[in-house]
């Protein structure tokens, strides 16, 4: 079945005019991220030469996605800005609030139990607004996208910052905050800096234990976790063609842990393939029509140094197998180094936990690798050290692995399926003993690995790798064990080796289901009623925020000046807080609790500058709103990595934060600050955050004066009287600094539809 055909025709149909106009205007031969951004012009005759980094560009996305933890704040703000239907083709996928524990049945029905009030409240707004649903189980929202929606040259927007797996079949696929969601799904333009571009050239092919997971754990390494930040990643070369579908979307979607806007690939026989597979013949024979329009330009390729504004090359042939980690996705160690960097670092070399899933590496290709690496255990007398964990990516993908015995070879050593879901990812997992908080190693292929992340425990170090590597390890239950030289003594005493991974790109039998979780949106919706209980602790109303008053902001009182990473699981935790998702008030009580304190390296122990108390930075913030005295956050460089969540925005908007000023922001963060009225503001010198001291007080001495590219200016009052008055910049542009004047960006569509 093929979803929204007519919307991708008419997407098809305009795209050689458009990139033709595009290429006689810019007169350069382009890339295909060009192509897809160019065919996406909000006013498709606003073709100019935009500058990469500079400007801001307005778009239309073809459809939006949504899971069911950021659906419920989108959805809120959507049921406020007046429109009777989505605008444009959009789903929300229940996977987040679904918590591994026993295993996928119990764990489903204690989540469909616990979380009835959420999805009942997303399955009745969706049928409502003309939005596809995809019931708990149905599968991972990435997964399901590239199953079901994702088709060569498009362009979409997500609610989840791994949106950007749909570029593994060839489209641009943003992570953005609800904000941006209602915007485009309310018909309005969509608002994007106009991206740099890093090409990545992949030459050779991938053999022996090396897989898809590996590209992106060396280019993790090698960029950094800021290094793709306002960029896109453009992957091309013999190398890239080699790839199938889903290992391409692998890397795309790990893009996310690079800072990227997105990564993508040039339409090929891979893609073909895939959409063959997937019901979707007819998207493929479109594709073939275009299929010049729908990778970057032979010259492009040819000498990429000219037309990208970096370039990086990886021989596939001499790739080796990586683990990244621990506590962050980007530190790169080739398995042939591990035993060194282990002991020279004191890592846990006992492994606890191998697990496999996530929407990073949840394919049926990922599952049947790992399952080689299983059954040969099972055929050599080997025993799982580890314990083991699996994550179908979608109830297609499991029922056809299940189909085909890949999952009974898992549960041979005693592996525990989980939901199709996110689980362990994300940290919704009840791992038993991780409340003792003991130094232990975990490995998975999953994307992050931040400090307490999959299970809570601060002291657990979780390094990512391939499914075939997790398999590989869990079953030594050896963090430095290498495949490619190492053996095994099985359960005679034997000494064994492992052999490469090998399995299939898809399945033999092609996929099938029985049941796939989807339920379409009523044609007219106008007379469902969605209920949210004034008394829920689930869900509330928003209540508008309160626009600018014109004036400076004085007397602010510093909340809190974060030290050193400080991504948006430190500034709203996910976990148990999952479930507070669409209550504001209740889920603001997480605020900043996982950020380190520069003053005393604690976490969430600040000082409430009222009493001289240090307490939770929560209740501090609730303290200096309940005296109307404004606050702002101070952080360092990256502030806001990780997660799309626009919580880590919205909260410390409604408990009073006027502004937060750090060295340098994550880029969908910083915009998710800007959509809900804050100031998101920069050091003109980083230096100046050395000067913040623990009781100050900001005065800004010319915000009546807010404009594009002009700086701002902030006097800084010290306990002891004693004054630094620094320079603090800004990338709004004018439509953003009416975001700001109307108090967020839905209260100007609100102005705006009345």
């Amino acid at each position: 079945m093929t979803f929204d055909i007519e919307m991708i025709k008419n997407v098809y149909s305009n795209i050689k005019e458009r990139v033709d106009a595009a290429k006689k205007q810019t007169n350069t031969p382009l890339t295909l991220a060009e192509k897809i951004l160019y065919s996406h012009l909000y006013d498709p005759l606003a073709i100019s030469n935009f500058k990469r980094g500079e400007d801001y560009v307005d778009f239309a996305p073809d459809r939006v996605a949504m899971q069911d933890a950021t659906a419920q704040m989108a959805l809120l703000q959507f049921m406020q800005a007046g429109k009777k239907r989505a605008a444009v083709p959009s789903t929300v996928h229940c996977d987040h609030l679904i918590q591994a524990k026993v295993g996928a049945e119990k764990d489903l029905d204690v989540a469909k139990h616990t979380s009835s009030e959420v999805f009942d409240f997303l399955g009745s707004v969706s049928n409502k607004y003309g939005i596809g649903f995809w019931k708990p189980g149905a599968g991972i929202i990435h997964q399901v996208v590239l199953e079901n929606y994702a088709f060569p040259g498009g362009m979409m927007i997500g609610t989840d910052s791994h949106t950007v797996n749909a570029g593994g079949l060839g489209m641009v696929a943003i992570g953005v905050g609800g904000a941006d969601a209602v915007d485009v799904m309310a018909g309005m333009p969509w608002e994007l800096k106009f991206p740099k571009l890093i090409g990545v050239k992949l030459t050779g092919k991938l053999n022996g234990w090396a897989a898809p997971k590996d590209i992106i754990l060396k280019v993790a390494g090698i960029l950094t976790v800021k290094g793709g930040t306002g960029c896109i990643v453009e992957y091309f070369g013999e190398g890239a063609q080699s790839l199938s579908c889903t290992g391409k979307g692998t890397i795309c979607n790990m893009g996310a842990e690079i800072g990227a806007t997105t990564s993508t690939f040039g339409y090929d026989e891979s893609m073909k393939r895939y959409l063959d597979a997937t019901g979707r013949e007819d998207v493929a024979n479109l594709a073939d029509e275009v299929k010049d329009y729908l990778t970057g330009d032979a010259e492009v390729y040819a000498n990429p140094e000219k037309y990208f504004d970096q370039v990086i090359e990886i021989n596939l042939d001499d790739l080796e197998p990586h683990l990244n980690g621990p506590f962050t996705p980007d530190r790169a160690t080739p398995i042939s180094k591990m035993k060194e960097e282990a002991e020279k670092n004191g890592w846990p070399q006992t492994v606890e936990w191998g697990l496999i899933g996530s929407c990073t590496n949840s394919s049926y290709e990922d599952l049947s690798r790992a399952a080689s690496i299983a059954q040969q255990a099972v055929d050599k007398g080997l025993v799982t050290k580890a314990e083991f964990g699996i994550n179908p990516g979608s109830e297609q993908v499991r029922y056809t692995a299940e189909r085909d015995g890949l999952l009974k070879t898992f549960e041979d050593l005693n592996a525990k399926i989980f939901t199709n879901a996110c689980g362990p990812c994300i940290g919704q997992w009840a791992r038993a003993g991780a409340e003792k908080e003991e130094k232990n190693s975990i490995v998975h292929s999953f994307n992050r690995n931040f400090a307490k992340r999959a299970d809570g425990n601060p002291n657990t170090h979780a390094f990512v790798a391939s499914p075939e590597m997790v398999a590989a390890i869990a079953i030594t239950g050896d963090l430095t064990f290498n495949p490619l030289k190492d053996t095994i003594t099985n359960k005679d005493g034997e000494q064994v080796k492992l052999e490469a991974p090998v399995g299939d790109e898809l399945p033999a039998k092609g996929f099938e289901v029985k049941d796939n979780g989807y339920q379409e949106p009523a044609k007219n919706g106008e007379d469902i009623e969605v209920i949210v209980k004034p008394d829920s602790e689930r869900l509330q109303i928003l209540e508008a925020f309160n626009p600018w008053d014109g004036q400076n902001i004085n007397g602010a009182r510093l909340l809190i000046k974060a030290k050193g990473k400080c991504t948006t699981d430190h500034i709203s935790m996910a976990g148990p807080w999952l479930k507070y998702r669409g209550h504001l008030d209740n889920i603001s009580n997480n605020l900043l609790i996982g950020a380190v304190n520069a003053f005393n390296d604690a976490t969430n122990s600040i000082k409430n500058q009222i009493t001289g108390e240090y307490i939770p930075v929560p209740d501090a913030a609730r303290a200096y709103k309940a005296e109307s005295i404004p606050t702002i956050i101070v952080g360092d460089q990256n502030y806001g990595e990780g997660s799309s969540r626009e919580h880590a925005a919205m909260e410390p908007r409604h408990l009073g934060v006027k502004a937060v000023l750090v060295k340098s922001f994550a880029r969908i963060h910083e915009t998710n600050l800007k959509k809900q009225g804050m100031l998101a503001l920069t050091f003109d010198n980083p230096e100046d955050y050395d000067l913040i001291q623990e009781n100050d007080t900001f005065n800004f001495t010319n915000l009546s004066d807010f404009a594009p590219n002009k700086s701002l200016n902030i006097e800084i009052i010290h306990k002891d009287g004693s004054k630094h008055n620094i320079t603090v910049n800004h990338t709004y542009n004018e439509n953003q600094i009416e975001w700001y004047k109307a108090g967020s960006a839905l209260n100007l569509i609100k102005q705006q539809q009345n």
